[in-house]
């Protein structure tokens, strides 16, 4: 039975995961997108995450607690001035994994593990389109708008009655 056991051992012992993910995450951290498997894909999402969430608080306490981890000073320092100011206003979700096929040699399921802030593709900044509704009418006046509307409504009421009266 395995009850509770939620991590993906990778085929691989306890130091040789850590340091392959540690490795791994330095990778992602420079080139901001790789390509590996789609098990480790997986677990190195949930290696970096916590990772870029203790980077958007820089603090002393913070950079040691991620260089424990990362265990390179480059990847540190870019991930602490580099990412965390790009994914300072996200609250989660910072990597995005995309299957690309099977390998050639080994058949094994592919994929590609990306920052998500730094996709050009995905982030095209549309334009914002004009709010306009079907009821809006006349433009309003610099001036007083409410009151010109209001006018106008008492304006029709009481064309609307005459007409009545005529009719009668």
């Amino acid at each position: 039975m395995r009850h509770g056991k939620k991590i993906n051992h990778l085929g691989r012992k306890t130091a040789h995961r850590k340091s392959m993910l540690a490795n791994m995450a330095c990778s992602l951290i420079e080139h901001k997108r790789i390509n590996t498997t789609v098990a480790k894909a997986k677990a190195l999402r949930v290696f970096v995450e916590p990772l870029v969430t203790k980077s958007k608080e820089d603090t002393t306490h913070n950079r040691r607690l991620v260089f424990s981890k990362l265990r390179d000073k480059d990847s540190v320092s870019e991930l602490f001035r580099e990412v965390a100011p790009k994914v300072g206003d996200r609250p989660g979700g910072y990597t995005r994994v995309i299957k690309l096929g099977n390998r050639l040699g080994d058949n094994a399921d592919m994929a590609m593990i990306e920052l998500v802030d730094y996709n050009e593709t995905y982030n095209l900044e549309k334009p914002e389109k004009k709010k306009s509704t079907r009821r809006a009418g006349k433009k309003k006046s610099t001036t007083d708008a409410p009151a010109p509307q209001a006018e106008t409504k008492s304006e029709e009421t009481t064309s609307e009655n005459k007409e009545d009266k005529k009719e009668e």
